[in-house]
């Protein structure tokens, strides 16, 4: 309906076409920094697998230094 109402008053205009340009930039920015932090995270949960896989029950029984 709203395609019938944009059409029916003559189409977008230039305002309308330039907003729509800059929320595209603003979605294609989102999905990359979304895909960075994906990567991050991934990279984030290797190193704690790799660390958890080298704890010992020795190192758990050991008080915490601060």
């Amino acid at each position: 309906m709203a395609k019938a109402l944009v059409g029916h008053l003559g189409g977008p205009t230039h305002d309308q076409l330039r907003e729509a340009a800059a929320l595209h930039r603003r979605i294609a920015d989102l999905e990359d920094e979304v895909l960075r932090l994906k990567i991050e995270n991934d990279g984030l949960l290797t190193t704690l697998r790799e660390r958890v896989d080298l704890v010992t029950a020795g190192d758990l029984a050991e008080p915490v230094a601060h």
